[in-house]
């Protein structure tokens, strides 16, 4: 079966020109840091967003009041393990002529469930095309990200974007909620406690380095599980970055594969450990975790 690509739509009391035109014009709705020609067959421009995201598009379809495609020719993203997600992908906006009315389908080829930014890029994408483009043809201004405050809310959320990863494996769900239940198979270091219902509080410690107290507060088999991080102490940065923050396990069948979705909610970009963390959990998520599950052996990460 072929992935679902992602895909928004609108309708609005405007002439199918009107939309070609605000399409045309991104950084009205999408960034005003946008660099280079946005409305000519064959252009190339720039976008940005701080440093979570960078991206270069060409324009290879320009169909008046019909069609707008874009190519991402280059593509950065700093929360995803693969940093050129979008590379390949096509943007896609068709127009209808509805009467009295015109119809947006914004389109983009090539993101998926699968992809690791699925669920940051189509709250992006909604916010973008659902609220600003949309405030952008019925109001006359759109809500873009800007340079002098660009700490609005739909903004700060995607800067401050909690760490996630996610994978397929070929078991079943059932298999997959087990393996992340049974912590000590997949993260190496020191656990005291029980790790599978809810209630039960186990602590993680990687002397000199790292200690962290975990309460599960959901479990819901096959589906997900949440540990609430209550105490925690690291070495490698601000020491209790941890506490409070939630620890997520998301559990999904998609094409007869599992998919875990993995959320450090409160782990974001900002926080003085993020790069060792992030890379702590990419490692033990997509190494240790997908080892246990598939051979039922975790694996060594940290040396």
């Amino acid at each position: 079966m072929t992935a679902t690509n992602f895909t928004t739509s609108i309708t609005v009391d405007k002439t199918t020109k009107e939309v070609f035109d605000a399409i045309n014009d991104p950084r009205a709705w999408w960034s005003e840091e946008i660099v280079g020609i946005t409305d000519q067959l064959h252009a190339s421009w720039d976008y940005h967003y701080q440093d979570v995201h960078r991206c270069t598009m060409k324009i290879i379809e320009l169909l008046p009041e019909k069609r707008v495609v874009w190519l991402v020719l280059d593509n950065y993203f700093s929360f995803t393990k693969d940093p050129n997600e979008w590379k390949g992908d096509k943007i896609i906006f068709d127009i209808t002529d509805l009467g009295n009315k015109t119809l947006l389908q914004v389109t983009q080829e090539g993101l998926t469930a699968e992809n690791e930014c699925y669920d940051i890029c189509e709250n992006a994408w909604n916010t973008y095309i659902q609220k600003s483009l949309y405030s952008l043809l019925t109001t006359g201004k759109g809500q873009p990200n800007n340079s002098e405050n660009p700490q609005t809310e739909d903004e700060k959320a995607l800067s401050s974007v909690d760490f996630t990863t996610s994978f397929f494996v070929n078991q079943s769900p059932q298999e997959v909620y087990d393996a992340i239940n049974h912590v000590r198979g997949w993260w190496q270091g020191e656990i005291e406690g029980d790790t599978v219902k809810v209630n039960d509080v186990f602590t993680y410690r990687m002397p000199g380095h790292h200690y962290s107290k975990q309460q599960i507060i959901t479990s819901i088999p096959n589906e997900k599980v949440v540990w609430l991080v209550t105490d925690s102490e690291l070495k490698f940065g601000h020491k209790n970055e941890w506490t409070d923050t939630k620890i997520m396990f998301e559990i999904k069948e998609i094409n007869n594969k599992t998919q875990v979705r993995f959320t450090h909610i409160g782990l974001v970009p900002t926080f003085e450990c993020y790069g060792d963390c992030s890379w702590a959990w990419g490692a033990l998520m997509q190494e240790s975790l997908v080892s246990l599950i598939t051979t039922g052996k975790g694996k060594n990460v940290f040396g």
